[in-house]
């Protein structure tokens, strides 16, 4: 796959970035080696691999899955501008 000039000003303007005239060729050339760096993956027999979540061997910790109110509201809205027993106060939004 090849990136034109074009689709690098789309993916600059996708991005928010700005991209000027005399960058597109380098921006260009930059991501048609990370696209062909990708399809060399792509190549790549991984058949008989098992997929991993870490290089090291471990296990999840887990932990009970109780249901709780959570005990500490007051911790909660202690940054709020405004709150009343234990719930944020806001200005109110519809007439």
């Amino acid at each position: 796959m090849s990136v034109d000039a074009a689709t690098v000003k789309r993916i600059g303007r996708l991005a928010r970035i700005r991209i000027e005239e005399d960058e597109v060729v380098g921006y260009q050339s930059e991501l048609n080696a990370i696209l062909g760096f990708v399809e060399q993956l792509a190549e790549v027999d991984v058949s008989g691999v098992e997929p991993m979540t870490s290089v090291t061997p471990m296990t999840l910790r887990r932990r009970d899955d109780v249901i709780s109110d959570g005990g500490y509201a007051d911790k909660i809205v202690s940054n709020a501008p405004l709150s009343e027993d234990n719930f944020f106060m806001v200005p109110k939004v519809v007439e």
